[in-house]
């Protein structure tokens, strides 16, 4: 994690203020940026929606409360929401502001007096606030630049290995949970760059037991043996975000990520979700979820500064 550098430089940014006064023909385009609190929820949740492929962080942290916790900035364009920007209490800063990001990173960071740790959001507005936060050469563990890909559920291609009950899939057994503990500090460490350690450890435990507890993990099941693990790293009830999918590789190439991942999105399907979304750079990956029906629909990024 890296200081924000609006310890170091003013914000460029003010609430309650009128920031720029565009002159577009004869017409004055106001643009102001303050605080979001609960009772912008929802106004906030209409403007999420409208850009919903890639704000599935934003919109959960909502519906868990986070908008009374974490700061928000909001960028409103002559009373329109245009924008936002969270800094949540473990540091993450993330985006949804097609309109002055640079200016609502600023203000949001400077608001929260937090360390940032990392960015995440559309690939085009993460590389504009990490320049306007002046983050541009700190050190990383992941500077990801992903394809988003997105797949209405009604869409979705079954495997005819899951179709014929050759693989199963199923929610984890209690007897399973150290193991697939041990799988998703695998992931971790192959797809984020993190360490093994105790701390590490706990962490991915302590994320797979939320995922279980909301009943939203999955395993791939042959001969009663688990060999893949997936889960959702959002879900809300018209959509689901896929994430933390996992295949030990002594067990890769064998089709079982593809099967615990369409076994989820038949469960999202039966709870009343209409669309998946999700964001990878991995060719395996990518290969596996076209087959499952998925399309890119644009550009994703996840940054974690050391």
């Amino acid at each position: 994690m890296v200081n924000s550098a609006l310890q170091q430089t003013k914000p460029r940014s003010r609430s309650a203020s009128q920031l720029n006064a565009d002159t577009l023909g004869r017409q004055v385009v106001r643009m102001e940026v303050r605080a979001l609190t609960p009772a912008d929820e929802r106004v906030l949740e209409a403007f999420l929606v409208g850009h919903r492929d890639s704000s599935m962080f934003l919109r959960s942290s909502i519906r868990s409360g986070a908008l009374g916790k974490a700061a928000y900035a909001g960028g409103f364009r002559d009373g329109r929401l245009v924008g936002v920007v969270a800094h949540g209490l473990g540091g993450m800063v993330v985006l949804q502001a097609p309109e002055v990001v640079a200016e609502l990173a600023c203000a949001c960071v400077s608001w929260s007096g937090r360390t940032v740790a990392g960015l995440s959001g559309p690939l085009d507005q993460v590389h504009q606030a990490r320049t306007a936060l002046a983050l541009d050469a700190a050190a990383t563990t992941l500077d990801g630049e992903e394809g988003l890909y997105a797949l209405d559920l009604s869409d979705l291609v079954v495997p005819e290995s899951l179709s014929s009950g050759v693989v199963t899939y199923r929610e984890p057994a209690p007897t399973e949970r150290d193991a697939l503990c041990d799988w998703r500090l695998a992931y971790d460490i192959e797809a984020v760059g993190a360490s093994d350690t105790p701390e590490q450890r706990t962490r991915a435990s302590s994320y797979l037991d939320a995922q279980i507890a909301k009943r939203n993990a999955w395993v791939a099941v042959q001969s009663g043996v688990p060999v893949s693990l997936a889960g959702f790293n959002a879900a809300l009830p018209d959509m689901v975000q896929v994430g933390g999918v996992y295949t030990p590789p002594a067990l890769r190439g064998r089709g079982f990520a593809k099967v615990v991942v369409a076994g989820s999105l038949l469960t999202a399907r039966e709870r009343g979700a209409s669309r998946a979304v999700l964001f990878t750079d991995n060719p395996s990956a990518i290969r596996t979820y076209v087959a499952l029906g998925f399309e890119r629909v644009g550009d994703y990024s996840v940054v974690l500064f050391r």
